[in-house]
């Protein structure tokens, strides 16, 4: 439980369908460690969540358990966040966390205090395919709120102990039921942001997180020419337009990062555009690995719109995907989440 409203929701659907419930928050930072003072306050996994979680399960009539992951959140989420960011990578946290914190260490806790699944306020559904044998995933209802391009890292024996109450509903409707129900979080606030850097500042958080110095470097142009200096890679992204502090007769955006070289390569928008794209570290989830060629949907970025590709496997477990329609800025480090229709059927990482 987060302390917001879906999972209250969720919580509160599985007691009245009979189910034996209980409530856990995960405690996953510290505000002193993290940083960012004057920064939001009120996001998932605070101390005000955990009081926001206990009071829904006081209310619902229900234990809640408090499970303090924040040793392994640290080694995992935010040691990757900061590493890709300082490879010139642009990483989805949410993702390495829901694959190694909500869906491993959380489901093994579950288990052991006797649980035989887990539960989540996330909008996607989960069921099994009894043809193929294999749990899906598959988008949930409310188009404006659907999760499922961030759970793709989730594996078979996780998916098999899932369930996702409110994926069959729409925001409107979790928060009407909220309020009959008079639970405290109703009116919650929503938490779009990443919830360790509580200032939404990630240049700051790398800084005091990277442990030694960021160092500057050159900014070129394709044919190599230097325009100007950045001041450390893990400050740009791709398609980043402003901020590059040089002047020029027309708009220049990144291209590329190169972290060899400690450069940014930059040019005009059209170029950003790209055919092609490989995409590694797969799951398989709602289909068994594929050996031949397929056509599907991708999905590149959260907000992005599913569009039609070509999908070849490599033989070093790659997938080479084709776009339909040329694709702009796309991102190494993001999540590409592979649709048949509102199924998900893979997911993986930009290379």
């Amino acid at each position: 439980m987060s302390g917001g409203v879906d999972s209250s929701v969720a919580l509160l659907l599985l007691k009245q369908q009979g189910y034996t419930v209980a409530g856990a928050t995960m405690k996953l930072w510290e505000y002193a460690a993290i940083g960012g003072e004057g920064g939001r306050h009120g996001g998932c996994c605070d101390l005000n969540a955990i009081n926001n979680a206990r009071a829904v399960c006081d209310a619902v009539g229900v234990p809640h358990y408090v499970f303090d992951f924040s040793d392994r959140f640290r080694r995992t989420v935010i040691a990757n966040f900061v590493s890709e960011y300082r490879a010139g990578r642009t990483p989805n946290p949410c993702v390495v966390c829901n694959s190694e914190i909500k869906w491993e260490m959380f489901l093994e806790r579950a288990l052991q205090i006797g649980c035989d699944a887990i539960a989540t306020g996330h909008y996607a559904r989960v069921g099994l395919d009894s043809a193929t044998g294999r749990y899906t995933i598959r988008r949930g209802i409310d188009a404006t709120r659907d999760q499922s391009y961030a759970l793709w890292g989730i594996r078979q024996p996780a998916l098999a102990r899932t369930v996702l109450p409110v994926g069959a509903l729409t925001k409107v409707e979790v928060r009407r039921i909220a309020a009959e129900a008079g639970l405290k979080t109703a009116q919650a606030a929503e938490s779009m942001e990443i919830c360790f850097v509580t200032d939404n500042d990630y240049g700051r958080f790398i800084r005091e997180w990277s442990g030694d110095a960021i160092p500057a470097g050159e900014i070129v142009d394709q044919s190599g020419a230097v325009l100007g200096r950045h001041r450390g890679i893990p400050f740009y992204t791709i398609g980043q337009r402003k901020g590059l502090g040089i002047a020029h007769s027309t708009p220049l955006h990144v291209l590329r990062i190169d972290p060899d070289q400690n450069r940014l390569i930059v040019g005009h928008k059209s170029d950003l555009n790209r055919e092609e794209m490989m995409v590694g570290e797969i799951n398989w989830v709602s289909r068994p690995p594929a050996e031949r060629p397929f056509s599907c949907g991708v999905k590149i970025r959260y907000q992005h719109r599913v569009g039609p590709v070509e999908v070849t496997p490599q033989a070093d477990g790659r997938l080479l995907v084709r776009f339909g329609l040329a694709q702009p800025a796309i991102t190494p480090g993001q999540s590409a989440v592979f649709y048949d229709d509102d199924v998900v059927l893979a997911g993986g990482i930009i290379d």
